[in-house]
């Protein structure tokens, strides 16, 4: 029996619907991303001490981009033994993921069946769009 995984992702949360054998598995995985926020105290063009200049924005940048490559590869933990992959979400988020599972190089690589934008869901949407995905591959 193939283990079919569905994958809604954005930058906040990752919904894994897994099917196998007629029983469906709900995993969720929040982000720890952090989203700009302005602070009373922080101008726009960063900060000076001294004569040294730190600009908040490149450091934002950085650790933005860390927190994404760890909450990616908390998701790909989550989905090393599945068979087939779909996966799908609003934004942006959906092809770093795909392009952080294309990176690995890992027996998950070949797994993607399909990458596609779609809204913000109901975890009930969810499992229902991934059943009607595989219900149409079949």
């Amino acid at each position: 029996m193939k283990k079919q995984t569905g994958i809604w992702i954005d930058s906040t949360k990752a919904i894994i619907v897994t099917l196998e054998g007629g029983k469906e598995a709900i995993t969720e995985i929040q982000s720890d991303l952090e989203n700009r926020v302005y602070h009373d105290k922080e101008g726009d063009k960063g900060s000076f001490f001294g004569g040294q200049h730190i600009d908040s924005q490149k450091s934002f940048d950085e650790r933005k981009k860390h927190q994404i490559n760890t909450y990616l590869k908390d998701v790909i933990s989550n989905v090393t033994g599945a068979d087939e992959l779909y996966i799908f979400g609003p934004a942006e988020t959906k092809t770093k993921l795909e392009q952080k599972i294309n990176s690995e190089k890992s027996t998950i690589a070949s797994k993607p069946k399909s990458v596609e934008t779609s809204d913000s869901m109901t975890e009930n949407q969810i499992v229902a769009k991934v059943k009607q995905f595989y219900s149409q591959k079949q």
